[in-house]
């Protein structure tokens, strides 16, 4: 949309805006962040005003912390935490740190790495608060250790598991202790429960995403739900039969909400392992690509939707849902909205989980790849409308220049693009909107003064391609192929900052931490223990010295050994580098969840040296979330090329406000208020789609006397 229209559609939504009244007065509370995502509902509102659309062209920077801790191609996503007076967060080398919220001034550090060296990517969204009495406590996790530390020193807790951690691969009836199992996410407090959930490899093998509550005080393990069932629990027949013992995924590593009141919790889950390839898991896999409402005490299932019956797109639900209240019928209702990657928002009474807008089951394509059976239909949400184009064709091709759109056509016509649920193949298959989404972890916005909810949105096309899974393989170089090229690449070139190049893994690593690595995975890594300890040593001898040593005799099959495996995650790009769809990369969109209907939606975000030509207001990927206000504003960083941090009306989407921050800010900030003063900060850590990294947390206020 140009700016004339772009004008007309503000002046449009603040009209009508002007002539509805009001849904309620603002709701009570909502003046502290002392939770991720500013509280168990997730709804990322605060009702602090102080900070306002006549005054937010004021806002200055108030304090930074620069962490010191940034590296090549390192991340911060963390959504800091405030109770009274202190922030709490994490660094780039995931260092759990407590601040000063009003200086900035560093109280205390706590690093999980003690005398090691962190040089690859330490995913951290945030960390959870508990206080019972005198005891305060700090939890989150490093690796497969649960970790709870005095909130007021950042000394582990003794008492809690063993000497203050956590070992998270305990408890699932199946020996994981060779698997990768972590929590990058902070999960919920719920009376004396610390409800988590997990993340866990992609590929297998992987151990089970199991939900599961631990006793806050002690870390003893109190119930578990088996997002892969057990045989004989409800859902073991969409399964194959035995398929705990061996498969691995259905995970929640998004986060989760939690309906204190009605004592309920909502998890959604991402697919099963292997990602894009099921030959070996028949069926339509429940609990993966599910939203559960489970009983918090208990872990009892209460109701469930699966948007994904046997997923092989990697269609994980990618954020936390949110708890809203929907006006139907003159009412209030309190509802539960969930975004995919997809582009849909679905939405369901919190209680039943009826739909509170229509849901169609639609016959979609069978897969032409040997031993694929897929499911015959799925569900497409009717309403709202999606936020995110649904079909990449020639038309949508980029017209940037004459030399990328044919590029770029060249290649499409060689490949596949079809409606959501076309299958993978052999020859490569479009997913638009891509891996990541559409709707992703940085989280959504809800305003239960208007009924919006806002999200920002990805329209990045990638290109999905099954091909043959290498047998037999003998020699370092064979297992590398096999098992690691999909995501690292058969020349090692990986596909940063996701998938790390290997080139040079020999500067960065030791033989003794490449041999752990590969034993036990690392964040969506698998282990290869199970292949051998001398297929372990050939692969990485290979990767670290290019020599390849024989591996030791083929391994036996077992229900494991897929026939397929894909060549990477690959985005569709033209020959420059940028997206090979017309813009806009990105949107900001707000969806008026009383009606259904799209309320506004802007383009989000730029390339500087586009826009420096005269090609502006492109939109970017993004990733981080908004957070909403009773100021009327809408806040947010997120684009990974810009380095901005903006502020918009809320009603309208007008910009209002933006300022450059030391890297991209791709992280949910957040608002809190210290001796009458109003905050926002922001992570900025950069390193998203090649993005230079950064370390820095900036927080903004009013000047004094404002």
């Amino acid at each position: 949309m140009n700016r004339i229209g772009t004008s007309l559609a503000c002046l449009l939504c603040a009209c009508i805006a002007q002539a509805e009244p009001k849904r309620a007065a603002p709701p009570s509370g909502y003046r502290d962040w002392r939770i991720y995502g500013g509280g168990w509902d997730r709804i990322r509102y605060s009702a602090l005003d102080q900070i306002n659309r006549d005054n937010v062209g004021k806002l200055r920077a108030a304090w930074r912390y620069d962490t010191g801790d940034e590296f090549p191609e390192s991340e911060m996503q963390c959504n800091p935490i405030v109770v009274d007076g202190v922030l709490f967060g994490s660094t780039p080398k995931l260092r759990i740190f407590a601040l000063d919220a009003a200086t900035g001034k560093l109280r205390w550090r706590f690093d999980p790495y003690a005398g090691e060296k962190v040089a690859r990517k330490k995913r951290n969204r945030g960390v959870t608060y508990w206080a019972g009495g005198s005891d305060r406590r700090i939890y989150f996790a490093a690796e497969h250790y649960l970790y709870a530390l005095d909130a007021g020193t950042g000394a582990p807790v003794k008492s809690f598991g063993d000497d203050g951690r956590v070992d998270l691969r305990q408890g699932f009836g199946r020996d994981v202790t060779a698997e990768n199992i972590s929590v990058t996410t902070p999960g919920v407090v719920y009376k004396d429960l610390l409800i988590l959930g997990s993340i866990t490899s992609e590929d297998l093998p992987a151990a089970p995403g199991d939900i599961r509550a631990f006793d806050v005080k002690t870390g003893k393990l109190r119930w578990s739900f088996h997002t892969v069932p057990k045989p004989g629990e409800y859902g073991a027949d969409t399964w194959p039969k035995g398929a705990r013992s061996y498969l691995g995924g259905a995970n929640n590593w998004c986060g989760m909400a939690l309906d204190e009141k009605r004592g309920l919790l909502f998890a959604p889950t991402g697919s099963a392992a292997f990602d894009f390839y099921g030959a070996n898991r028949t069926g339509d896999n429940l609990f993966a690509n599910t939203l559960l409402a489970l009983k918090a005490d208990t872990g009892e299932r209460v109701w469930h939707f699966q948007a994904i019956k046997h997923d092989v797109w990697d269609r994980d639900f990618p954020t936390t849902p949110s708890l809203v209240t929907v006006r139907r019928d003159g009412r209030l209702v309190d509802a539960v909205a969930q975004a995919t990657k997809s582009g849909h928002l679905l939405v369901f009474e919190r209680e039943t989980g009826k739909p509170l807008f229509p849901i169609e089951y639609r016959r979609v394509p069978k897969s032409d790849v040997e031993g694929e059976v897929l499911a015959e239909t799925q569900p497409f949400p009717l309403q709202p409308p999606p936020f995110a184009r649904q079909e990449l064709t020639e038309e949508m091709l980029t017209r940037r220049t004459p030399e990328a759109h044919r590029a770029v056509l060249e290649k499409f016509r060689k490949i596949r693009s079809g409606p959501q649920f076309t299958p993978p193949s052999l020859e490569g298959t479009v997913v638009f909107p891509g891996f990541d989404g559409g709707a992703e972890w940085g989280g959504q916005a809800f305003d239960p003064e208007t009924g919006l909810y806002y999200v920002n949105s990805n329209e990045m096309p990638w290109i999905l391609r099954l091909v043959k899974r290498q047998r037999g393989a003998r020699g370092g170089r064979a297992q590398y192929i096999r098992n690691c090229a999909s995501c690292h690449k058969e020349d090692l070139s990986g596909t940063p900052p996701e998938f790390p190049s290997l080139k040079r893994a020999s500067e960065t690593l030791s033989r003794a931490d490449a041999l752990r690595i590969v034993r036990e995975g690392k964040g969506r890594m698998p282990g290869f223990a199970h292949r051998g300890e001398k297929a372990v040593e050939a692969m990485v001898d290979y990767v670290l010295t290019g020599v390849d040593k024989a591996a030791g005799a083929a391994e036996e099959s077992s229900p494991m050994d897929l026939e397929y495996t894909h060549d990477g995650y690959n985005k569709f790009l033209d020959p420059d580098g940028y997206p090979a769809v017309e813009p806009p990369w990105g949107t900001l969109n707000a969806i008026n969840l009383d009606t259904g209907e799209i309320a506004w939606k802007i383009p989000f975000g730029e390339f500087p040296e586009l826009a420096a030509k005269g090609l502006k207001n492109t939109g970017t990927e993004n990733y981080g979330g908004p957070v909403v206000t009773a100021g009327g504003l809408l806040f947010i960083g997120a684009t990974n090329h810009d380095r901005k941090f903006r502020a918009f009306d809320k009603v309208t989407g007008e910009l209002l406000w933006e300022t450059l921050l030391p890297a991209a800010g791709n992280a949910t900030p957040a608002v809190y208020e210290v001796n009458g003063r109003q905050f926002v900060v922001i992570a900025a850590g950069g390193g998203k789609s090649g993005a230079p990294s950064g370390g820095s947390y900036v927080a903004f206020t009013l000047p004094a006397g404002r």
